[in-house]
């Protein structure tokens, strides 16, 4: 049996009247919305609710599955400590998705549980349902740093649970929308806000799913968006099938989006299986991006295929511009999957021979040893894009005002401690971020005596 519905809702706790105490009446189109969700899971009597919250426990590299029989959770951090929740996990049903991702070698399961109470954004949707419905077991699953389509694919091994086990699932999206819609809003406005809730509430409306890999991960950062991920988890568990969708209402009148839209499979349809249509649409484009690179990134794309392939350095191709055996210099290899940072390791100033041996250098450093990212493995090599800089000569500046985001890079000084961002990086506008980016990378405290300077690179795609 496929999902029975999916449904998009937001959780502004203000709308629990005891958290709200009136104020709730603000979003009353956002409790309409939210009291027919609530009537239409009653109808369909669902042996489970499948919650996706990004306030539950979340992983860059992982997705937390919630464990145990039972959990329970109340609004008291926002003094409702009366309005609590006490509900029962669906095992069988979330130990076979973990199953499922373990033989897949897919990161997902019930390990890493920090604390084992219900969040606000799994409880804010249980309290208008519950209203309405007591049956039904839960399922609560995190977010996780990783790729939109990986949060795709874990919907699609939800949906093969759901259909191997024959239950009646309905699938519950929590998430707020843009966080900066409006200048008195607590995050205050950015023009990407309005466009990203116009953008989703679009998309959505249509169930034009394959639409959600679109969304560009600096844009969402930029908008402040809360629940993208966790549509998109839901979006896979209709993989494959055609949907009657229908949006609701979409408020902004806090400065932060809440929109609610309702989805309904409607049999199968070969044309919308959007992971398999999305992986090999990027596949053409990096396979393009590859073929027409330049010399200095077609060696640092041989570099870490040569390494995750054989654990040893490219030795230099014979056939490689002189260019890069002659000159010397610092460089940078920027890796990067799906528009999320996979790996950057480089050197300021040079260490090796020449530039060809700087760049293999590095780009096996940024492919195996940068401590933030696993290494990369062999089934990751075709979705890696890769661009390298060639550093200039650093030099002093007495303050900020001889910096520029865009042209120059910045390395940031006290004693022996030192960080440094390179120019023109996308989610990084102001000389102000990027000082402060560096200095955080070096461990450099905002109140410690600092030194800058800057250097310029020629940044090879």
């Amino acid at each position: 049996m496929p999902i029975l519905a999916g449904f998009m809702v937001p959780h502004p706790p203000m709308i629990v009247p005891d958290i709200g105490k009136g104020e709730e009446k603000k979003i009353i189109k956002t409790i309409r919305a939210y009291e027919r969700v609530a009537d239409e899971v009653a109808a369909l009597k669902p042996d489970t609710i499948i919650v996706s919250s990004p306030h539950s426990i979340m992983y860059a590299d992982y997705f937390h599955v919630s464990p145990g029989e039972k959990a329970w959770g109340s609004f008291e951090r926002f003094a409702a400590g009366n309005v609590s929740f006490e509900e029962t996990y669906d095992g069988e049903l979330r130990d076979r998705i973990c199953e499922y991702a373990e033989e897949d070698g897919f990161p997902a399961g019930t390990l890493g549980e920090r604390d084992p109470k219900l969040d606000h954004g799994t409880m804010v949707p249980l309290y208008f349902i519950r209203q309405k419905y007591q049956d039904g077991k839960i399922i609560r699953i995190g977010l996780s740093g990783l790729p939109l389509s990986d949060h795709y694919r874990l919907g699609m091994y939800i949906a093969r649970v759901i259909d191997e086990l024959d239950r009646r699932a309905v699938f519950i999206a929590s998430g707020d929308l843009s966080h900066k819609l409006q200048d008195y809003g607590p995050y205050g406005f950015a023009k990407e806000g309005p466009e990203y809730d116009a953008r989703i509430m679009d998309v959505c409306s249509r169930a034009a799913f394959g639409e959600l890999f679109d969304f560009d991960e600096v844009f969402c950062e930029k908008a402040a968006e809360c629940g993208h991920r966790s549509f998109v988890m839901m979006a896979g568990a209709f993989d494959g099938l055609s949907v009657r969708a229908e949006a609701l209402s979409h408020e902004d009148v806090t400065g932060v989006g809440y929109g609610i839209c309702t989805f309904y499979p409607q049999g199968r349809d070969e044309e919308r299986h959007f992971l398999f249509q999305y992986e090999k649409k990027r596949e053409a484009e990096i396979q393009k991006r590859r073929e027409n690179s330049d010399a200095y990134v077609r060696l640092a794309y041989q570099a870490v295929d040569y390494y995750v392939l054989h654990r040893r350095y490219l030795p230099i191709p014979e056939d490689i511009d002189e260019e890069l055996i002659n000159g010397r210099a610092g460089t940078f290899v920027s890796i990067h999957k799906e528009g999320l940072l996979r790996g950057c390791i480089g050197t300021i100033a040079p260490t090796r021979d020449n530039i060809a041996q700087e760049i293999i250098a590095n780009a096996v450093s940024a492919c195996s040893r940068d401590p933030r990212f696993s290494p990369v493995s062999e089934d990751e090599l075709k979705d890696l894009e890769i661009s390298v800089d060639v550093l200039g000569e650093t030099e002093d500046v007495s303050s900020p005002e001889e910096l520029d985001v865009k042209r120059y890079g910045v390395i940031v000084s006290c004693g022996e401690r030192r960080g440094l961002l390179l120019p023109d990086l996308d989610g990084v506008d102001t000389v102000e971020e990027q000082i402060d980016i560096a200095r955080k990378k070096g461990g450099i405290g905002k109140d410690e005596d600092y030194t800058l300077q800057r250097f310029e690179v020629i940044r090879h795609f």
